[in-house]
């Protein structure tokens, strides 16, 4: 007898606590790992009243659950969701439905769209932020493809969704593969955001030496102020931290480590000729990261000497600086989205991207309730920093991330995303930008051409004449 409700492939820390959190709101689930220590974990973790099934065997696992039957894959992107794939179809009738829940490239999301769709198996994406925390106590979740699917599974999803203002923090997103798009530019700002929090603790302690309890303290001051958010919540903590009278921050490895989904973002923003040059920044960052043993020797090779005092710091100046900065990240994900959405024809609306956004993701944060407002008064609103009352906001703090980047400059501090936050937001302002040159140049090597500003048409220089 088929008696479980949803089913999920793949029981690692994701997979496992999703289900738990499941079986908390009443829903009857099953497991399927290949993994018996996995399968079996979850089986002990269950609670006497959860309706808890765990397998390793994939036909029990299938006929364990009511028709038509709801699969979520937790798996790693790319061959792995394929094969979760084919050793289910067999087992599957039509009308049953997949979620890919991973952190899945958005155009395999597509393509398996469109294969299992002529299959008559109903396939959806589905972007999941909040980490195990998340999963296990409210997670955000950004669904996009079939929407018939989504609506037979929705009460569960809002049932387990994290809630702001007794909102879940769920909501179909658009056609196609948008939910698995909208979480890859949501890892993207991650990525930025917390590329700028590592250069403000870089700041705050080789530019302005500040003592430890003093950075610390600052951030979980922060988190009380405009600056509200996970990101900064939880570097208070980290940096709270010690071993044996050592604040474990110091002897952590500064080889960063990555899966990829912020590489995506930028590659794919490239394609679509969006500028996010944060985001950039901090791909660039984990790469530079990686070449340890060079950095050591290029530090004893390559210095600077700096002969300029540097003023004590006004930590209001340093957190206007880098809320500044986050604005900034937050525009050119936004941005991104809205490009993407009318080049894949997605249909996003960005008002609900932010509103599920705002509670159990990593890039939470009191600001994406402003942006939700912003977009809900304008909804076809090109860009965020367009909007009147966010410009006011980045009017007021430009103050704080022209000093500070100027004194990271002149310490020889590397501030990349800081310095791309505020070049992005300048640019955009400029009525004219220098790049009439780089088209003079294009014309005079390549004879490609160029407009006028004071007349129509196409022209080309013969420059050497």
């Amino acid at each position: 007898m088929k008696t479980y409700n949803f089913g999920i492939v793949g029981l690692g820390v994701m997979g496992r606590n999703l289900l738990l959190n499941m079986a908390d709101h009443g829903f009857a689930v099953a497991g399927l790992d290949m993994d018996q220590e996995k399968a079996g974990s979850l089986q002990n973790e269950a609670q006497k009243d959860h309706q808890i099934f765990a397998t390793v065997d994939p036909e029990s696992f299938v006929k364990s659950l009511e028709s038509p039957r709801a699969i979520m894959l937790l798996v790693p992107a790319g061959s792995a969701v394929d094969g979760a794939i084919g050793t289910l179809l067999p087992l599957l009738d039509e009308g049953d439905i997949i979620i890919d829940g991973g952190n899945t490239y958005f155009s395999d999301t597509d393509r398996r769209y469109q294969e299992l769709s002529s299959k008559g198996i109903h396939f959806f994406g589905m972007g999941i932020s909040g980490g195990e925390s998340g999963a296990r106590r409210g997670p955000s979740m950004m669904p996009g493809g079939d929407k018939v699917a989504y609506e037979r599974l929705r009460p569960i999803f809002e049932a387990i969704a994290a809630k702001v203002d007794d909102a879940p923090c769920v909501e179909f997103l658009g056609n196609g593969s948008a939910g698995n798009y909208v979480k890859m530019v949501h890892n993207g700002i991650e990525y930025g955001i917390m590329q700028l929090i590592a250069e403000t603790y870089d700041i705050m302690k080789n530019v302005y030496h500040l003592e430890h309890e003093v950075i610390q303290e600052s951030f979980e001051q922060w988190n009380r102020e405009e600056l509200n958010s996970f990101l900064i919540e939880i570097t208070g903590a980290i940096l709270k931290r010690k071993e044996e009278n050592t604040f474990l921050v110091d002897l952590i490895s500064d080889w960063a480590k990555s899966k990829g989904t912020g590489k995506w973002t930028s590659q794919n923003a490239m394609d679509l000729q969006v500028p996010v040059p944060v985001i950039d920044a901090a791909v660039n960052m984990r790469d530079m990261s990686k070449y340890k043993l060079e950095r050591i020797q290029a530090s004893k090779l390559l210095t600077w000497q700096n002969t300029s005092k540097v003023d004590p710091v006004d930590l209001e100046h340093l957190k206007a600086g880098l809320y500044f900065a986050i604005i900034s990240t937050y525009a050119q994900g936004l941005a991104q989205l809205r490009i993407a959405s009318d080049t894949y024809g997605y249909g996003l609306n960005l008002e609900t991207v932010c509103k599920i956004w705002r509670g159990g993701c990593i890039i939470r944060a009191t600001l994406l309730e402003d942006f939700r407002k912003a977009f809900a008064l304008q909804p076809d609103l090109a860009n965020i920093l367009l909007d009147r009352e966010i410009a006011a906001k980045l009017n007021a703090s430009q103050a704080g991330i022209r000093s500070i980047i100027r004194d990271a400059i002149q310490n020889g501090t590397p501030v990349s995303a800081w310095m791309n936050a505020l070049s992005y937001f300048d640019s955009y302002r400029a009525e004219n930008l220098p790049t009439n040159l780089i088209q003079a140049q294009r014309d005079f090597f390549g004879a490609h051409t160029y407009e006028r500003t004071d007349k129509e048409g196409v022209f080309h220089t013969r420059w050497e004449s």
